[in-house]
């Protein structure tokens, strides 16, 4: 992986924030459920996307244009406070990261899987636990929330961060030379 800022990573961050932004704006990134959460969401995806495609600067990226989405949109009081809204956003893309970079020797496919497992619980338990500090909520309130809403957008961000990242890495070709934008020539 390329160090520092490059081409390739402002347009995927563009992108990828692009998509955030549309599905914030649309609110297409977000699934109302009769919850303390108020909604489901999708919004963590494209900062899993990013920080594994890369890095973690890029996830962090992301992660913020969702966390503001959060803000701007807040259709409940605790999103309307940028601890909870902004600020556990930004770790999505950085775990997806770690976790990606420590599994990708092991199995390609484990290693993207596990890494959108874990971007989408980062978001899950980093915002309700800062819902409970603040006040927003009771432990018990946010477990119940953690379970019917974080554990199904874990799944969902396995299922699509697989699809759309072994997909752009171009992986299970045989024989074929790798997508120029993946870069992996």
């Amino acid at each position: 992986m390329e160090k520092g800022l490059t081409v390739r990573k402002i347009v995927i961050a563009g992108v990828l924030g692009a998509i955030a932004i549309l599905l914030g704006v649309t609110r297409l990134g977000y699934i109302p459920v009769p919850t303390a959460a108020g909604n489901a969401t999708i919004m963590h995806i494209p900062a899993i996307i990013g920080g594994i495609m890369e890095g973690w600067g890029v996830g962090m990226i992301i992660g913020l244009i969702f966390g503001v989405s959060s803000f701007l949109n807040a259709t409940v009081p605790l999103f309307k406070d940028p601890l909870v809204a902004i600020l556990p956003r930004l770790f999505i893309g950085v775990t997806a990261y770690l976790t990606y970079v420590g599994l990708r020797n092991v199995n390609q496919y484990l290693a993207i899987g596990a890494a959108g497992f874990i971007g989408a619980l980062t978001n899950t338990i980093l915002v309700l636990g800062m819902a409970v500090i603040r006040g927003y909520m009771p432990f018990g309130v946010a477990a119940t929330v953690a379970v019917t809403n974080g554990l199904p957008e874990a799944v969902v961000s396995v299922i699509v961060t697989l699809a759309v990242v072994a997909a752009w890495k171009n992986l299970g070709s045989s024989g074929r030379q790798k997508s120029k934008i993946s870069g992996d020539l």
